[in-house]
């Protein structure tokens, strides 16, 4: 080979090759230049610029081992860089990470598109109850204070609130019980005081309870309009929780000098006087009375006498009603019919008999006493009617007329006048009977 070189080069020299040399030279110009490219790592050099053929040389074969691209080749195919793997083989697909890399415990992030709530372990429900705003809270609060006046139970409005999302106007509800109770009874107000004492510390504090007050001081011109008392009640109301730790102790001394307003002043007064006197504590305790239920039964007699008496002198149908609710007594209205039935048997008169039957007419028609209850009198007075007549000898034939009168102004019924009992007449002996008795 060396000696075919040196013949070329000096056939070249003299100009005196055949075709033979001369497709020899362009071989070996070829290879020569093919070894000087594939030794060059030039970062500028272009994988076009080595794919494209030379002048006059034939095209690559795609089917050439060399020209193939392996797709698993993790060498850089833009012919930059030093030709090694990518992130240092830790990159691709399927790939976890370069070889004798630790992971450390991540937190799972719940905005993470593949974040599973159920394998974060045990999960807490909580229920989101919105705030009442100003016209539900007294639409929910009204039939919850309704509900306590009839069952009295403190424990249940306190679960019924604590349910409730009041927010920043909880003091609400202890203005809105004190105006339904300044339009109930003596005995809804027995009960308001007492809950409005049992929520303190557990769903009002001493603040709502001030801010409940102030705010009922500032309605008192609304409120007289059904309740003329409202100033002397509320005056109680006050006193009555600064005595129960309700409200705070210089809640009074807040509004020295400071009251513009006539009705306000009066209430404020009211309680003071209440709270100067001896022995407050126990006074308030019972600033309202005794509930109708709980007075003893002597008690309620000589009230319900005490209101006949009355109706007799000045004949006052509205007096004596509102008499006899103000006693809270439903259960023993029975009572105030035997005493109104005796009292016609020991008065002895016409005009007796005509007030009592007016009397428990307008009773009647408006519910106020009701069919059990006018029976139940009626059949007391009729059970001691023979012991009534050791006192009163005409009890019968009074009787029997008060009866019949009561039938004809529809207060009893057919079968309660039926029902009166009626002394057997018995003709005794006289001179000319012959000694026989004749009945």
């Amino acid at each position: 080979n060396l000696g075919l070189y040196d013949d070329l080069n000096e056939a070249e020299a003299n100009g005196n090759w055949t075709p033979q040399e001369k497709a020899l030279h362009e071989a070996r110009l070829k290879a020569k230049a093919k070894r000087r490219l594939r030794k060059s790592s030039s970062r500028d050099s272009t994988r076009d610029s080595l794919s494209e053929p030379l002048s006059g040389e034939p095209g690559t074969d795609p089917h050439s081992p060399k020209g193939k691209t392996h797709s698993n080749d993790r060498k850089s195919r833009t012919g930059k860089g030093r030709g090694l793997p990518k992130k240092g083989g830790a990159g691709g697909k399927g790939v976890w990470g370069a070889a004798g890399m630790v992971y450390e415990m991540e937190e799972p992030d719940s905005k993470d598109p593949n974040y599973d709530e159920s394998a974060q372990g045990d999960t807490i429900y909580a229920t989101v109850v919105p705030e009442l705003e100003e016209g539900e809270l007294e639409k929910a609060v009204n039939p919850i204070v309704q509900e306590y006046f009839e069952h009295g139970d403190t424990r249940e409005v306190e679960m019924l609130l604590k349910e409730l999302n009041l927010g920043p106007r909880k003091y609400e509800f202890s203005s809105l019980a004190l105006s339904l109770s300044l339009e109930g009874k003596a005995s809804h107000r027995e009960l308001t005081s007492r809950l409005l004492s049992d929520l303190i510390g557990k769903v009002l504090t001493e603040s709502d309870m001030a801010r409940a007050f102030h705010k009922t001081l500032q309605e008192l011109p609304d409120l007289i309009l059904d309740t003329p008392e409202a100033p002397q009640m509320l005056g109680q109301f006050i006193a009555r929780a600064i005595a129960d730790h309700a409200l705070p102790m210089n809640f009074l001394n807040r509004y020295k000098g400071k009251v513009d307003c006539d009705h306000a002043r009066a209430a404020l007064d009211r309680a003071s006087v209440l709270l100067s006197m001896k022995r407050e504590m126990v006074r308030l305790d019972n600033v309202w009375g005794v509930g109708g239920g709980q007075r003893p039964v002597k008690h309620l007699i000589k009230e319900m006498n005490l209101l006949l008496k009355e109706y007799l002198v000045s004949g006052e149908l509205s007096e004596a009603e509102h008499c006899l609710r103000d006693l809270e007594v439903p259960h023993f209205h029975h009572e105030l019919v035997y005493e109104a039935i005796v009292m016609v048997l020991e008065s002895n008169g016409e005009t007796a008999i005509q007030m009592m039957v007016k009397l428990l007419q307008a009773f009647w028609k408006s519910g106020l006493i009701t069919l059990d209850q006018m029976n139940r009198g009626f059949q007391r007075v009729y059970d001691e009617l023979p012991e009534i007549c050791l006192d009163v000898p005409l009890a019968h034939s009074i009787m029997e007329a008060f009866v019949d009168v009561c039938y004809q102004e529809a207060v009893i019924t057919a079968q309660l006048r039926d029902a009166c009992p009626s002394r057997g007449r018995k003709r005794f002996v006289s001179e000319g009977d012959g000694g026989i008795v004749k009945n």
